[in-house]
């Protein structure tokens, strides 16, 4: 959940707290709302801000000072907070939205239901606004004890003020779709593993999408295993809960009806033991998370049915449970894909690249896309490459890679490019089979990993590859990012769209 954002022309009367927004100069801070505020409000606020000295006040970026009055003189209000927004000039609208989140971040410790902001002067104010609500996500749909007294003091909504807050209000509803979008993939990140599984999961994604415009097929372990996909049947076969791959469409008005889709493919494990090659105990809780590349996904898909993308993208996430048991894969197994391919299983905790092998040769097959993006929590080895920062992309399309790093500066979400190389696509032939599941050697394993998916590639479509591994679950907070899960892949992944479709119709 996220709070509740409003607008308005005018402060509210005797609202706790105020925020103040100031920029930084070299003559000290100076208030963005100067001409907003009375002249009474803005001759107490400055006279105090005019007394900081260097280790004080001083309008930078995410500096904060909390100011309490023994009356309302500041607009009614005994309770007033000057917020930093750093130097004005060049401004963007990712520094807008980071500067959200700080002040968000701020003000959850505040214990505040509810802010008011003085937000005359800010500069790209819907983004300011969208980054305040993506910090203020929250994931606390199991806790039970002492919620009343937690929820009594926690920020649930926030009040923007400015002379034009009409057009603000546009201007962040349309930017709701990527918070939502965002959203529902952290949502989905964090679930507990008892509570998504396969089956549940493909009917939560119908659930969400289905309302909105968005086609659902689902197909269930009858029917994947009828179509001879063995690759993602062999990773779900220790579970109880038996795999599913859902197949989300959506085709925006003005689409041509022989218009190729971008396909997008998650990787959707929604419990990862690593099965009979099991993990160490020791953070496996973490693993709820490895369907983060599904994630992203449908909730791209959200954001681009409530935005009515004028655009055609098929979704497909493969889901399955990755579980040791009597009847597990094991290695030394030899499985078949949907692609005919043969695969040598070396390691069982390697059966993410098995699923979206299925995944990825069943969307060409059925709609011939021109693009395909996979996203996948695929390699601990990327997480030692890149950490958490950096999102390691593999693409077999000099255009593309630009078009996808152009999207991904948009969205203010890092990726790094990787290469591809004969070498490592050699070195996943198999001498028992067509392919082996792992590289031959410790080194470069999220390159070996990415040569294996290459092989159920066809040649000449445009392919990247997305091992968020590092980016879709992280421990520390960001600007506007909680914990935990991120819903990372979401706003590149949309921003990429825009610019095939929205931007190319301008």
């Amino acid at each position: 959940m996220t709070i509740t954002i409003q607008f308005s022309k005018s402060l509210s009367s005797h609202q706790n707290p105020l925020i103040v927004p100031f920029y930084a100069h070299d003559v000290g801070a100076q208030c963005a709302a100067a001409d907003f505020l009375s002249d009474k409000a803005l001759s107490v606020i400055s006279s105090i801000v005019s007394l900081q000295d260097e280790n004080g006040f001083l309008g930078k970026d995410g500096q904060s000072l909390e100011l309490y009055f023994a009356a309302d003189v500041p607009e009614g209000a005994r309770r007033v907070i000057l917020f930093g927004l750093g130097e004005k000039r060049d401004m963007s609208a990712i520094a807008a939205e980071n500067l959200g989140g700080k002040l968000c971040a701020i003000l959850n410790g505040l214990s505040s239901q509810s802010v008011v902001v003085a937000g005359e002067g800010v500069e790209h104010p819907a983004h300011f606004v969208l980054g305040a609500a993506l910090r203020s996500y929250r994931f606390e749909r199991y806790k039970t004890m002492d919620q009343e007294k937690a929820q009594a003091t926690q920020l649930k909504s926030l009040e923007f003020c400015a002379y034009d807050a009409e057009i603000t209000q546009e201007e962040y509803q349309d930017l709701v779709p990527v918070l939502s979008g965002v959203e529902l993939a952290r949502d989905l990140v964090n679930e507990a593993p008892n509570a998504l599984y396969p089956e549940s999961y493909a009917a939560l994604i119908a659930e969400e999408l289905k309302p909105l415009g968005v086609d659902i097929e689902i197909l269930d372990e009858k029917k994947m295993r009828k179509m001879g996909m063995g690759a993602i049947m062999a990773v779900g076969q220790g579970s109880e809960r038996q795999p599913r791959m859902v197949v989300m469409r959506w085709k925006g008005k003005g689409v041509a009806k022989d218009a190729k889709p971008i396909a997008l493919v998650g990787k959707g494990v929604t419990f990862d033991t690593g099965g009979i090659s099991i993990k160490p105990s020791a953070g496996m809780d973490e693993m709820k998370m490895d369907m983060g590349g599904s994630a992203a996904v449908v909730g791209t898909m959200k954001t681009l049915a409530l935005r009515e993308a004028p655009a055609y993208v098929v979704g497909i996430v493969g889901l399955a449970e990755n579980m040791p048991s009597a009847n597990a894969y094991r290695p030394g197994d030899i499985v078949t894909s949907y692609a005919g391919k043969t695969i040598e299983v070396l390691n069982t905790d390697a059966e993410g690249r098995l699923v979206l092998a299925d995944a990825l040769a069943y969307v060409q097959e059925k709609y011939d896309p021109d693009t395909i993006i996979d996203l996948a929590t695929l390699t601990g080895a990327m997480m030692v490459a890149l950490g958490n920062e950096y999102c390691g992309t593999f693409a077999n399309d000099d255009a593309l890679w630009d078009d996808m790093s152009s999207a991904a500066k948009n969205a203010d979400e890092k990726i790094w490019r990787m290469p591809l190389d004969d070498a490592w696509s050699k070195e996943m032939l198999s001498t028992v089979a067509d392919l082996r599941n792992i590289g031959q050697s410790r080194f470069a394993g999220a390159c070996t990993a990415a040569a294996f998916l290459q092989h159920f590639v066809d040649k000449g479509r445009k392919w990247a590859h997305m091992d968020i591994a590092g980016t879709a679950w992280v421990k520390k907070d960001k600007p506007t990012v909680p914990k935990f899960g991120t819903g990372f892949g979401v706003r590149t992944l949309n921003q990429l769209v825009k610019q095939a479709y929205d931007i190319a119709k301008d």
